[in-house]
Order: structure tokens, then sequence, then C-alpha cells
């Protein structure tokens, strides 16, 4: 019997689907609990193959629903869908789900269904984007006070530097408060905190890395390989020759999670300043004449696989002691 096909295209107030069975046929539905509820209730006992992108909190009522059926259900990185359609002409919601539709079509099986996550690791999720926004709002109100400089002639200088000074103290309780929320939310599941503490022991490991970590990894259930999260973050070398006239030196990929590999390179930094062995390897292969940058790399490789090390042995990481 052929598997019923389920494309879906979101955005924030619609859904728009598309259903290959025998024939292809397309539905737009509210983005609300309810209305995906009605629409689902009748492929309750055909179990077909449902797709979408991962669009953040867009897909939450989707998945919410989806969460108690027992579909296969697979959610695209949006880089991967467009980077495998090709050349196109032409972009609308009818023609993206489907699109959406044939690509789960040719490629289920070789992707790995979702799972959802548990609450613990979700509450984390959403606190991190909580977080991040504010970060963002903070740097962006830094940037603007040298600007305010421009005011003193018509002196107002003084006036937009306090009302932004206090907007930026504002920020700074709300991450302080989220961030404690963040602990706490870890500290009230024990693999969780005990996890939390393992990773910390590892050199240039902090805090927030560690969140980053537990997030991506959800709890280290889905990505248990450190190569695998390594390729993830974007921090091994790839090699560029195609037979012998093409050949240049071996580099990372760009198609990476920036806020891991950023993150994870301010790590690998603060690693590297103080009295370890990772600022040991990273002097000796400087002084070797490698590329600081190289090397550096090479240094937030060996932070990932000394977290999943950690893990694994479920021993605090020690200086000298080789894991299996």
């Amino acid at each position: 019997m052929k598997n019923i096909i389920i494309g879906i295209d979101i955005s924030k107030k619609t859904l728009d689907i598309c259903i290959k069975d025998e024939k292809v046929s397309y539905f737009t539905i509210e983005n609300k609990v309810q209305s995906i509820k009605r629409f689902f209730k009748i492929y309750s006992t055909s179990y077909p193959i449902v797709a979408m992108e991962n669009t953040g909190k867009y897909n939450w009522n989707l998945l919410q629903v989806l969460e108690s059926h027992n579909f296969k259900v697979y959610i695209i990185s949006p880089l991967h869908l467009k980077k495998s359609m090709g050349l196109t002409r032409g972009k609308n919601d009818k023609v993206d789900a489907l699109r959406i539709c044939n690509f789960i079509e040719k490629n289920h099986q070789e992707i790995t269904p979702w799972k959802p996550s548990s609450l613990t690791i979700r509450k984390i999720k959403v606190l991190l984007t909580e977080r991040a926004a504010r970060i963002k709002m903070r740097k962006q109100l830094t940037s603007q006070q040298d600007d305010y400089k421009l005011m003193k002639g018509i002196n107002m200088d003084k006036e937009l530097l306090k009302l932004n000074l206090q907007l930026v103290k504002s920020i700074d309780i709300q991450i302080k408060n989220i961030e404690k929320s963040i602990e706490e939310v870890i500290s009230s599941e024990s693999d969780l905190k005990n996890n939390y503490q393992l990773m910390k022991s590892v050199p240039g490991v902090g805090k927030v890395l560690s969140w980053i970590i537990l997030a991506k990894t959800e709890g280290f259930t889905t990505i248990t390989d450190p190569r695998k999260m390594a390729c993830y973050s974007g921090v091994v070398p790839f090699d560029f020759q195609s037979g012998t006239s093409i050949k240049r030196r071996s580099g990372v990929s760009r198609l990476a999670d920036k806020t891991v590999k950023s993150v994870l390179h301010l790590g690998a930094m603060s690693a590297i300043r103080n009295d370890n062995d990772l600022r040991n390897y990273y002097l000796r292969k400087v002084e070797e004449g490698k590329n600081k940058m190289s090397v550096i790399n090479a240094v937030r490789n060996k932070i990932i696989h000394r977290v999943f090390a950690v893990i694994k042995n479920q021993i605090p990481y020690q200086k000298n002691l080789v894991l299996s």
C-alpha cells in the first residue's frame, strides 16, 4: 500500500498542506491547535508520513497535535530543502508545500524521524531563545550610545543616554532572571543536572555552552556521536579535491549551526588562556608553525570530544586522563 505523504508549509497564521495519495490535493487551515486536530482526525488510522520545515515557534501548535498521533513526522532543515531543489523558478505557499512533499517522499528513508522533546528540554530551548533575543537587544542599545554624542549640539545627549542605560539595566536584570530559570530547570531533573556538572569539568566549557549542548543534543539523546556534533558545529575540516586539477586546502563547512560554533569558539579561547592540556596543545602546535585559527578549530573539536567522553564515562574530566 502506498504511503500517504503530507507536506506542510508553515506560516504564523496558516498551514498550507499538500497531500499526495492517488492524487495531489491542497488545503489551507489556521495555525491553531483546534483546526489542526480537526484536520488530522481523518488520518488517525491511515498513518501518513508528515513533513515540514523547521520554522521555530511557528511549528509548536502542529507538533503539539502530532505528538498525540502515531505518524512518522520529519522536520526538514530549510537549507537542506533549498539545496536539494537545484534551480527553481517561482515561489508561493502552495508550491512550497508540494516541494516539501516531493522531498520527503524521496528522502524519508535517509532522514531520522522527529521525536518529541522532553518538557525540560523544551523549557530550556524556549529560555535560550528568550535570552538570545535580549542579548541582541542589549547589543543594539549599547551600539547606539556613541551616536548620542552627535545630539550634544541640541542638548539631548544626556537625556537619551540616560533612557538607553535604563533599558540596558532592565534587560540585564531580565537576562539574569532567565539564566536563573535555566539553572532551576536543569536542577529539576537529576540526569540533566549530573550531565551539566560533568560538562563544566571540561576546560573551556562554561554554563552557556553547557546549556546549548544540552538543548541541541536533546540531553544527549538525539546526537550521541561527538563526530556528528563536531560536523553540526562546523569544526570538522573537509577535503576539497576533484581529479588532479582541483585541489585546495581542507576547510570547515559553512553549513553549520552558527550559535553553537560561536559559543564553542569563546569556549576554546577561554581554554587556551588558562593552564590546562588544551592550552599546552595550542602552544605546541603554534610553535610548530601551524596556523593559529586552524589550531583553535582543533581545540573546539577537542572540547566536543571531551564533553561526549565525560558523558559516556560519567566521570568528571581529569587532565592527562585518556577516556574511551
